[in-house]
């Protein structure tokens, strides 16, 4: 089982690299030194109808499913992006796909429609945050982790107490993707004692006293994406803002880590596959003692080897999001396939780099951007240890 290369696809694909081409390599290096994306970019690839793939016609969105989601993030890194620029354009793929699933509208087989809840609540979500993200008129973000939380989705100590047709929000967020420029906040809760686990999901606005956007984070990598901490000091938040039935947040998080892992699986793979062919093309072109550096049998299986790996994990990926996409509970083997991908796109980027000499140390290079962008592919969605604890478990150890 993979993702069949249908003449949409074909086209889905040669779109996106025409967006990349026209729209995004002539400014990437202006965004990196910014420090996020215009809001501009948003309403262009929104558009064009590429901000909406994986989301329902009818809540907005362009149609098609995870798999098309997939192509779309391979694509804009295979045509010389990157997956900072994927994590800042493509936020809403965390921050939306809760409220649609909650409203009753298909989002894959890992969520639909059975997160209970006030179904009229939910549909207005839709119309409010949904539509307008999709459109490119908003931005959302999402935020589970905290200062001291770390992977421990169960123990957050944000808590949401109810006071009449609001809650009332205390607590503090961290690593925030797109917490500088979003206009709202999907945002883990607990709405019993801190650490209980009973979590819920609200929509929080930005501009709501007491929500306060902290200092932007500097990062190794990802700097064409803004990430900051936030902070909520007795906000007071509609409960209509509340995604699901009260306490179903912990349980529309973990559904919905599948998507996330499969997308930072294929920022990795396809990551190390834009890395083979920067690497490949620079060892033809450059010459070294008056022979290029491709007519070296080492340089040439080097290549090889990272060339086997890129494919290797863009298989396995593929055919783990073709079995997520037909319905299939594959969680240990979603752990896995980011595993692989992430440690496929480590060895690659290292290699490529080298093979770089000086040049790949500079931020002229674009393998640089890559080789700094790698590295939080094994911390984002569950880090590479909390993923081999699926496996084992998988295992039945």
């Amino acid at each position: 089982m993979t993702i069949v290369d249908t003449p949409e696809r074909r086209q889905l694909r040669e779109l996106t690299r025409a967006f990349v081409t026209r729209e995004v390599l002539p400014h990437l290096a202006d965004w990196e030194r910014a420090g996020e994306v215009p809001r501009s970019l948003h309403e262009t690839a929104a558009k064009i109808g590429l901000l909406g793939v994986g989301f329902p016609e009818s809540v907005g969105g362009s149609g098609g499913d995870l798999l098309d989601s997939i192509i779309v993030t391979e694509e804009i890194i295979r045509s010389g992006g990157s997956s900072g620029l994927v994590a800042a354009l493509f936020t809403h793929g965390i921050a939306l796909p809760h409220m649609v699933a909650a409203a009753g509208a298909r989002l894959g087989p890992s969520l639909g429609a059975s997160l209970g809840g006030e179904r009229t609540t939910n549909d207005d979500l839709i119309d409010r945050y949904v539509r307008p993200t999709l459109a490119g008129t908003m931005i959302g973000a999402l935020a589970i982790t905290e200062p001291d939380g770390g992977s421990d989705v169960a123990a957050i100590r944000t808590t949401a107490r109810r006071d009449g047709d609001h809650y009332v929000v205390n607590g503090s967020k961290t690593y925030i993707t797109s917490g500088v420029r979003a206009d709202f906040v999907t945002t883990a809760v607990c709405t019993d004692f801190p650490g209980s686990g009973e979590l819920s999901l609200l929509v929080i606005d930005k501009g709501l006293p007491g929500f306060t956007v902290g200092r932007r984070l500097e990062k190794l990598g990802w700097h064409c994406s803004d990430t900051a901490e936030l902070s909520f000091v007795d906000v007071r938040v509609p409960a209509a803002n509340r995604i699901g039935a009260e306490n179903t947040g912990f349980l529309a998080i973990m559904q919905h880590f599948a998507s996330e892992r499969l997308s930072l699986a294929t920022q990795a793979y396809a990551t190390a596959q834009r890395c083979v062919e920067l690497a490949a093309r620079w060892c033809r072109d450059r010459s070294t003692f008056g022979r290029p550096l491709a007519s070296r049998q080492l340089i040439r299986h080097r290549l090889a080897e990272m060339h086997t790996r890129a494919e290797a994990a863009r298989a396995y990926v593929h055919e783990v999001a073709a079995r997520v996409a037909a319905g299939e509970p594959v969680v240990t083997e979603v752990a896995m396939a980011k595993n692989v991908a992430v440690a496929a796109c480590d060895h690659v980027v290292d290699a490529a780099l080298q093979l770089h000499g000086g040049f790949g140390y500079l931020r002229d290079a674009e393998v640089e951007r890559h080789y700094r962008d790698a590295r939080i592919l094994g911390i984002g969605g569950g880090t590479t240890e909390i993923m081999n604890e699926i496996i084992a478990k998988g295992m039945g150890l």
